[in-house]
């Protein structure tokens, strides 16, 4: 039945919206921690959006001007303290540069395994959680299923399940156990084919996918000017990656090793494996292109493991004894960064000569992809700051020093 507009009971509103501040955080579930975001909205869009963090800080930096190298390696962990592994590893060269210790090649390749273990276990909380933040359960459960597997290994080799303190200063705190590399072995032959139903439940998903393309685009351009680093970085098309393009004491780690820096050239990604096709609605430097790294480096790193184990097996050396616990530092200053599964961790450290550093300071990959949220929110809706944030995949730890 047609409306009749002259009929006295109709009113006409004259609608408006008031623009808003929205507290997001500290608390929000998609803050990935203790991140406040203050929305300022236009209704259902942002037109600012300005971090404020500060509610995990611990004083680390200044920590490890109280005490020795060894000593502040506990507070490494608790940086990023999902990939707990790999700041080990940044300290523990950092250290080893300034006092120009050289590891055998046993360690090495121990170091390689460790590490890149570490990488796979924080890309599946990555991605199970950033399934989470987009509304769908079930991911979250089947990667920490498998991430779970990873931390029985780690609790093998040290005892801890997140806070590992194994990497160390001269080398790791012990050997590999016996019969431990065929466990990991068991393990990434039972993850290879799960890695396809990952891709079924987000990376095919219809859902995800309208949820993630073309939301949050970051140019390759405004990823550099950001200093943004890691699966970030790469997910805006930029071929960078500190295990090739670093500092030469950590890319001897992976001298011998056959990869392929995750990175999409010419509208593809390496193809050495069946991976899902790009969709059409997916734009380079976008949410998806910025989950879509971090998946494959999960495959990535499965083969630098593979290829860690052979060659752990018949390499020559020992294990890497720790320094000693009081040793002094010579006088200077070093720094170093390492390709860290959130992107490029630097440590900096100086020496008066005595055992205790001068200053330490560090390099958070984090909080330069954190800082781009404000240039990449302005005129999209309130439902899409999850799916961006969550694109860049941030450990308040790491930011909150």
């Amino acid at each position: 039945m047609a409306t009749n507009l002259e009929d006295p009971r109709i009113i006409e509103f004259d609608v408006r919206t008031d623009e808003m501040l929205v507290n997001m955080g500290p608390q929000h579930p998609s803050t990935h921690g203790v991140l406040r975001l203050v929305l300022r909205t236009d209704g259902e869009v942002i037109s600012e959006v300005t971090p404020h963090l500060g509610y995990l800080h611990r004083c680390a930096e200044k920590i490890g001007e109280n005490l020795t190298p060894r000593q502040w390696i506990p507070y490494t962990d608790r940086m990023d303290y999902l990939a707990a592994m790999n700041m080990n590893l940044g300290w523990s060269l950092v250290v080893e540069k300034l006092l120009d210790h050289e590891l055998s090649d046993k360690a090495k390749h121990l170091r390689v395994i460790i590490s890149e273990l570490g990488r796979i276990a924080s890309h599946l909380v990555g991605m199970g959680a950033y399934g989470l933040d987009l509304g769908t359960f079930s991911p979250f459960l089947y990667a920490f299923r498998e991430r779970e597997r990873i931390l029985d290994l780690f609790e093998e080799v040290c005892g801890a399940r997140l806070t590992y303190s194994y990497l160390t200063p001269g080398g790791a705190t012990a050997d590999l156990p016996t019969g431990w590399v065929d466990k990991v072995e068991a393990f990434l032959r039972q993850l290879e084919p799960i890695i396809s139903d990952y891709h079924e439940l987000l990376t095919t998903n219809a859902i995800f996918i309208k949820r993630t393309a073309g939301i949050g685009i970051m140019s390759a351009e405004m990823a550099i000017d950001y200093g943004c680093s890691g699966p970030v970085l790469r997910g805006s098309g930029v071929d960078y990656d500190l295990r090739r393009d670093g500092e030469e004491r950590y890319t001897e780690m992976y001298d011998g090793y056959a990869y392929e820096v995750v990175v999409e050239k010419d509208g593809h990604y390496p193809q050495d494996r069946n991976y899902p096709k790009v969709p059409r609605e997916a734009v380079l430097g976008d949410c998806w292109h910025r989950f879509y790294v971090r998946m494959l480096e999960v495959m990535q790193a499965m083969d630098l493991v593979e290829q860690g184990i052979e060659k752990y097996k018949s390499a020559s050396g020992d294990w890497g004894v720790p320094i000693k616990l009081t040793q002094r530092l010579p006088k200077g200053d070093v720094y170093l960064e390492t390709e860290a599964p959130r992107g490029q961790m630097g440590f900096y450290l100086v020496s008066d000569g005595s055992a205790i550093p001068w200053r330490v300071r560090a390099r958070s990959s984090c909080f330069c992809n954190l800082s781009v949220t404000s240039e990449l929110c302005p005129g999209c809706l309130i439902a899409d700051v999850p799916a961006i944030v969550g694109s860049l995949d941030i450990v308040m730890g790491e930011i909150d020093r």
